[in-house]
């Protein structure tokens, strides 16, 4: 952040505050306290009446508002972006209000930044129960670069980590949406690398350039159809497991689908959800040790029974 962008950020910070002290400023601005003295200076010089207290803090005077200030492209994402998971997540009361909320701010907007949206609106999809499957978002940083490329038409250029192989690919794509499924983004977009629609998981991404290059429209191609199309083709097998409380944070952000909890027992509880492959699950579930245990269907529990012998075969041998 330069240092305008920051001093008007400073005045809109106070001007949500009552009183705020410069340490507070300085942490949240990432500045040094000599810094934050230096911006107040400069901010009275050009007439904003900032009031300071030693030992209190600053505060704007009674009566003194900033103009409206325009929000940036990745600003309205996100404010869009927001809303449409409170809409799915949060309490019904809150549909209305927050579907009032973002027509005023599509009002708003600049005609090109209303497109933006309404682009990123179109090729958004949010699914499934909240959940906190989107791993650290701190240590992931990519989906707001994701939805420009969506929105703006751009191809991306990443390398990639998938799950059940450990090295790492270079792929140029097409995005072409994204999607949000209990809690885990995915980017679906063309992969050059496959000649073919591929979804990404985004906190699965090592590295993302937002290259200038920019792609044709798609017009045959509706996220909604495909997610559809897709969900059909794929056979989905509906299992029950019982997780220890302690291991339930664990499983719902390593799974791919969405865990109904059902039935509690035994310090736990039994969950009812679908995979793709047993043999898969049946590995993973072994990965809990007792903290798991396969309820339903009974060739998923001998799976895990057969791995687990596998095993114990494997230790019960001296080691060369």
């Amino acid at each position: 952040m330069n240092r305008t962008d920051r001093l008007v950020a400073m005045v809109m910070h106070l001007q949500g505050r009552r009183v705020v002290r410069a340490e507070e400023l300085a942490r949240h601005f990432e500045v040094s306290v000599r810094t934050i003295y230096r911006d107040i200076a400069a901010l009275g010089e050009a007439g904003v009446p900032i009031a300071g207290e030693a030992g209190v803090g600053y505060s704007l005077v009674k009566g003194y508002h900033l103009p409206p200030v325009t929000l940036t492209a990745d600003e309205a994402t996100a404010l869009f972006v927001g809303g449409e998971m409170v809409k799915q997540y949060a309490d019904a009361s809150l549909h209305g209000p927050m579907a009032s909320a973002i027509d005023k701010l599509r009002a708003v907007l600049p005609r090109d930044r209303q497109e933006h949206v309404e682009r990123l609106s179109r090729q958004t999809v949010i699914v499934g129960r909240a959940g906190r499957g989107g791993g650290d978002p701190a240590a992931q940083p990519w989906l707001l670069a994701v939805q420009r490329g969506v929105a703006q038409r751009r191809v991306l250029r990443m390398t990639y980590r998938g799950r059940e192989r450990a090295e790492e690919t270079a792929r140029d794509v097409e995005p072409l949406g994204v999607v949000c499924y209990s809690g885990a983004w995915y980017l679906v977009a063309w992969c050059r690398l496959r000649q073919d629609v591929r979804h990404f998981r985004v906190d699965r991404i090592q590295t993302l350039t937002l290259l200038d290059e920019l792609f044709p429209a798609r017009p045959e191609f509706s996220l909604t159809k495909h997610l559809a199309e897709q969900v059909a083709r794929d056979e989905v097998l509906p299992v029950r497991v019982w997780f220890a409380s302690a291991a339930q944070e664990r499983a719902r952000r390593e799974s791919y689908a969405t865990l109904v909890e059902e039935t509690r027992r035994d310090g736990g509880a039994e969950f009812a959800f679908t995979t793709y492959a047993l043999e898969w699950l049946a590995r993973w579930l072994l990965s809990f040790g007792t903290d798991a245990e396969a309820v339903a269907p009974a060739k998923l529990r001998q799976l895990v029974r057969s791995e687990a012998e596998k095993i114990a075969r494997r230790y019960a041998a001296k080691p060369s």
